[in-house]
């Protein structure tokens, strides 16, 4: 494959890409289609915010138990093979749940069981999806693709909530159910039009073992640890979204409409970040960029905690979320780029769980900090401490700021035992 350098919007000339990523935009609008209706039906249902809540642990816990497996299969499986069963079931129970709603016998248990069996088939896609992406764009492009594939997210999450509200309110739950149940048709034909062939590497371990093996090779890759520990950083000290309510009710002023506001800053900014970063080419030095952006994304967190200006606020959080995607796009890239194919899917599993870790142990974080010593103080220490440590993580692995994008994969070789 060629390895011209171009900005984002250029990975789009490779046809499988392009195929997986219109793909996946559509899947992923979706599916947040569909977390709106499901938020919205248990709220019908129970009117119980408790009962609400625990759609958040239906949701987590798969990631967390079959995270892990669902590297490994990507790494002993033809991934796009995996695309296609992970994506019929998550036809088939989406499905069930549509019929379900048109029939009137849709029950909280149902929409927990198929939330829980969702999530569980999402974490199982998830490595698959990332560790084929190396295989469709060439080395320079892994940012771009990145980048491209944070953008489609950041909109759908913007975009999706919106127009499932309109759906449900004007329609029904059922329409949106089946909107997101077709979603999936378009991955399913994705894959199986996606003509570039992984490259097989020979596996002889199995279960557990790989598991292991994984973390073997994780553990021995210092750069790797160091991309997922600055990720579970920023996000850790970061995570500030159930502070929200206090800021617009109390501190900001303005109720609900702020909230709207204060929710939907973040994404706006991930958006334009995601946009602005997608006309520049993958940097010879992507750990620089990187650490930047994880250190500009503190400032903005600890900018927001101290104002008390709803606009200063809004451009805070903003700049949080630009400076978040660009990060993220860079990280992504940087693990595929050291991580070997026969252990991507593993370690795309591992990245997802650090990722997925970090804001639910974060949030915990925030709000016992705020009732101890009050939501602006507690948000503005956690922007403190992802600078802190973020330099920290620096100092420890020192080479990360050597590595640069055309070199080979620094692997240890411990990680081979």
């Amino acid at each position: 494959m060629s390895d011209r350098r171009g900005h984002a919007f250029s990975t789009l000339r490779f046809r499988d890409f392009r195929l997986l990523w219109f793909a996946d935009s559509v899947s992923i609008l979706g599916t947040q289609i569909q977390r709106m209706a499901i938020t919205w039906h248990v709220f019908e249902l129970t009117g119980d915010l408790f009962q609400l809540g625990l759609l958040g642990l239906f949701r987590f816990v798969p990631v967390l138990v079959f995270g892990l497996l669902g590297g490994v299969i990507a790494d002993h499986r033809d991934r796009r093979m995996v695309l296609i069963f992970t994506h019929l079931a998550l036809l088939a129970s989406t499905s069930t749940l549509a019929a379900a709603t048109l029939a009137g016998e849709a029950s909280v248990g149902l929409i927990y069981s198929i939330t829980f069996i969702s999530s569980t088939f999402n974490a199982m896609a998830g490595p698959a999806r990332q560790a084929l992406i190396p295989h469709l764009v060439p080395r320079s492009s892994l940012a771009g693709a990145a980048t491209m594939a944070n953008l489609s997210m950041q909109a759908a999450m913007v975009a999706g909530p919106a127009i499932g509200g309109v759906i449900i309110a004007q329609t029904s739950l059922a329409l949106a159910y089946i909107i997101d149940a077709t979603s999936f048709i378009a991955v399913i034909a994705a894959a199986l039009l996606i003509r570039t062939r992984q490259e097989r590497v020979p596996i002889t371990e199995r279960g557990l073992s790989a598991i292991k093996a994984g973390f073997v090779f994780l553990w021995h890759t210092p750069i790797l640890l160091a991309v997922m520990s600055l990720d579970f950083i920023a996000t850790f000290f970061g995570a500030i979204t159930n502070l929200m309510p206090i800021f617009a009710g109390e501190i900001l002023g303005g109720g609900a409409n702020s909230l709207g506001l204060l929710v939907s800053a973040p994404a706006a900014g991930a958006i334009l970040g995601s946009l602005v970063f997608g006309l520049f080419t993958m940097p010879q030095r992507p750990w620089f960029g990187m650490v930047a952006c994880v250190i500009a994304y503190g400032a903005c967190i600890v900018g927001f905690g101290l104002t008390d200006n709803i606009w200063l606020a809004l451009l805070f959080l903003a700049g949080s979320g630009a400076a978040d995607s660009i990060s993220m796009a860079l990280r992504h890239a940087i693990r595929n780029l050291i991580t070997p194919n026969a252990f991507r899917g593993r370690i795309a599993a591992a990245h997802s769980a650090f990722a997925m870790g970090g804001p639910q142990l974060g949030e915990f974080r925030a709000g016992a900090m705020a009732s101890w010593i009050g939501a602006p103080a507690a948000v503005a220490i956690g922007g403190v401490d992802t600078i802190l440590g973020t330099i920290a993580m620096v100092r420890l692995v020192p080479t990360m700021l050597r590595y640069r994008s055309t070199e080979e994969a620094p692997v240890a070789e411990a990680a081979s035992a």
